[in-house]
């Protein structure tokens, strides 16, 4: 036991002689994590509309109305012709054209026995980007949805026999505002942990070996336990500080909600770093240099974040790749994290996260123990 609590305190002051390596394990998540959860955002403004009014009616001008006075919109103006809006499109100018048919108002308030009101409409959308096209044509649609509701008010509190309005009120619920920082924050909060358990970590133990001092580690008594638990104990204390961290940032810059148990996210926390320093312990005993083990966690990284479901649902993945999600530490710890503080989930409802993560992080611990050779 002495000689795993002396290999912590050498752990801890090799860290903390290290100036840069500590700003790198403290303050760099935090920074990421304000950065991240600002430029990682999926909601989408500033869109640029033009209008072609074929109609110049009353109702025309109060549907364009409702595209002028909204956020999202940046109102370019009216175009005089189809072309037009053609060569704005082309031109990059305009991201969206509405064009307004001549006889809109007439046809809007004309019943045609079949169903009352029907006009048409027609959307011109830039979709170059396909995720903003989709996001801007939802935004549109809606405020179509609520111009068509008012005139359909109007019309039957004048004509009180034509058609009953059913009016839906809508509650989002553990996400209320809508705000997608809300949807992202749990999400890179953990994400974060694995930089610090996973690359850290291993470039930490490779560069033992390059300078000669893992030799000199070799050549002790330290058994193979103790110098597993020795590098494990001072990167999951340090993770567990950026965790704290990240939490308080999220909670009271983000104003995220906490509507869960802290205790059980700090377990989980403490679990899933436990699993990110296995990780790392593999990495730095199957590399030689700090170039191959950099090479093999930017791959680990990059392949756990495009699957974890941190900007889109895993859902919609094809079925191969929900497979190789199913042994991805990621996608569990984000649904945790989401699940935890945004509805409360307590942790009978997040049991099989906890068994999925335990299962991989006795696995990666195990093959770095299995892996190491107390050899010169």
């Amino acid at each position: 036991m002495n000689r795993t609590l002396f290999l912590i305190e050498k752990e801890f002051k090799q860290i903390f002689r290290n100036s840069v390596l500590l700003r790198m394990m403290i303050a760099a998540p935090v920074l990421q994590l304000i950065l991240l959860t600002y430029a990682a955002n999926f909601e989408v403004k500033n869109l640029t509309i033009a209008v072609v009014d074929g109609d110049h009616t009353t109702y025309a001008q109060r549907l364009t109305g409702k595209f002028r006075y909204i956020d999202n919109f940046q109102f370019l103006g009216y175009l005089p012709a189809y072309k037009s809006a053609y060569r704005e499109l082309l031109a990059g100018r305009a991201d969206l054209v509405l064009v307004i048919p001549p006889h809109f108002e007439r046809d809007l308030g004309k019943d045609r026995g079949d169903g009352p009101y029907r006009a048409s409409l027609q959307l011109l959308v830039s979709a170059i980007d396909g995720s903003k096209a989709g996001i801007a044509t939802g935004y549109a649609q809606t405020i179509i949805r609520n111009f068509n509701d008012d005139i359909r008010a109007e019309i039957v509190s004048i004509e009180p026999g034509s058609r009953p309005v059913l009016n839906v009120e809508n509650q989002y619920w553990y996400n209320h505002r809508l705000e997608y920082k809300t949807f992202m924050v749990p999400g890179i909060l953990f994400e974060l942990l694995i930089l610090v358990g996973g690359m850290i970590a291993a470039l930490n133990i490779v560069r033992e070996k390059e300078i000669g001092t893992q030799e000199q580690l070799n050549v002790t008594p330290i058994k193979k336990h103790e110098f597993i638990l020795g590098k494990l104990t001072p990167f999951v204390l340090i993770g567990l500080v950026q965790f704290t961290m990240g939490l308080l940032v999220g909670i009271f810059l983000f104003r995220i909600p906490a509507e869960g148990s802290i205790l059980l996210m700090y377990g989980f926390a403490f679990l899933f770093l436990l699993l990110c320093v296995g990780l790392g312990l593999l990495i730095s005993a199957i590399s030689d240099t700090q170039q191959q083990a950099m090479f093999a966690v930017f791959f680990c990284l990059v392949l756990f974040i495009l699957l974890s479901g941190l900007f889109s649902s895993t859902e919609n993945m094809p079925q191969w790749a929900q497979y190789v999600n199913l042994v991805n530490p990621l996608r569990y710890i984000i649904e945790v994290g989401r699940n935890v503080m945004l509805k409360g989930s307590s942790f009978r409802d997040m049991q099989t996260q906890f068994f999925a993560l335990l299962i991989i992080a006795s696995s990666l611990i195990g093959l770095a123990s299995w892996r190491y050779r107390k050899t010169v």
